[in-house]
């Protein structure tokens, strides 16, 4: 019985130690200083690639503004299909791209899948609903750890023509990466009718808007990494962060329908969010990154993200 749990370790461990086509290389977005040791960091490109992917990993609703009720439960299964800006520089830093020369190939689609768990609850308000998961991104080590809180101002007028109103606030943690720290919050609200069908399913159109926060944090990033610094202890200057920026936002808005047949329910949904253009506004510099003979790892860097889809779909079991 002690192989099993050692054969797992391995396992996970070997996973671990092996890049995948979605796993971020973030030394690709600095170049070697010149004249003296180190490397100089380009911010706006790790803040265009981490807005863009902060929406990758926004919280999807796929739910109509009505909770599931003090005593619902809700167990489901996700997937969601994200498109980026792949022909923009700052899409090299990930391993299908092989390098950042003139020409790389990345895929214009991040696919993701999660489960989740909700919860109806009738504290500490009445119409309250709490949720929790986990997101992968596939091809990758990149995992979020999510959950929400959602409130619904007005549900259950099934017979009168009142739609339902709901506000949530969520957030997403990213798990899997030691060079990076990101974190996604969110606050939306959204607007549904649910119609019955014939006493047998019931059709549930919503739409709503949702503001993101992005909130990127850079750790220790190795410009070297096949040098030891055992061997060689000058190496140290090529170990380098990404300043830390002011949050990113994003505007985000969404439609779907959930179909539901007793406890079996199907939710298809579309997002979309505009192009980013907030501003990291440094003290102590008015350059900002697109000026000429501006220093990359100190200017006001510009979020330079693409517009971007998002169409999830959700299987799930409503008791």
């Amino acid at each position: 019985m002690r192989a099993l749990p050692v054969a797992c370790a391995l396992l996970l461990s070997s996973a671990a130690a092996r890049a995948d086509d979605n796993d971020l290389v973030l030394a690709r977005l600095a170049k070697p200083a010149t004249g003296t040791p180190g490397v100089v960091p380009d911010n706006q490109q790790f803040r265009s690639l981490t807005s863009e992917l902060g929406v990758v990993f926004a919280p999807r609703n796929l739910a109509p503004a009505d909770t599931l009720g003090f005593s619902g439960f809700q167990f489901s299964t996700e997937f969601s299909f994200t498109s980026i800006n792949s022909d923009q520089p700052y899409w090299c830093a990930t391993e299908e791209s092989t390098s950042c020369a003139t020409g790389f190939k990345k895929s214009s689609t991040i696919p993701t899948f999660g489960i989740f768990a909700r919860k109806g609850m009738w504290f500490p308000l009445p119409s309250f609903e709490v949720g929790a998961g986990a997101v992968h991104i596939l091809s990758s080590r990149l995992w979020s750890a999510q959950a929400y809180a959602k409130f619904a101002i007005q549900e259950g007028y099934q017979g009168l023509p009142i739609p339902s109103v709901a506000v949530r606030g969520a957030a997403s943690r990213l798990l899997g990466v030691d060079q990076l720290d990101l974190t996604d919050v969110s606050l939306d609200i959204s607007v549904s009718k649910r119609f019955a069908v014939e006493g047998t399913f019931s059709v549930a159109p919503y739409v709503g808007y949702a503001f993101l926060w992005v909130i990127p944090r850079s750790q220790v990033v190795d410009f070297t990494p096949g040098v030891s610094l055992k061997d060689n202890p000058s190496d140290v200057a090529n170990n380098f962060t990404f300043s830390d920026q002011e949050n990113i936002v994003r505007h985000r808005f969404f439609a779907g329908v959930k179909l539901k047949y007793y406890v079996f329910a199907l939710t298809a949904e579309i997002d979309y969010a505009f192009a980013g253009s907030s501003v990291d506004d440094r003290a102590g510099t008015t350059m900002t990154c697109d000026m000429p003979g501006a220093a990359k790892n100190d200017c006001d860097a510009t979020d330079k993200s693409g517009s971007q889809a998002a169409y999830s779909f959700s299987a799930s079991l409503d008791f």
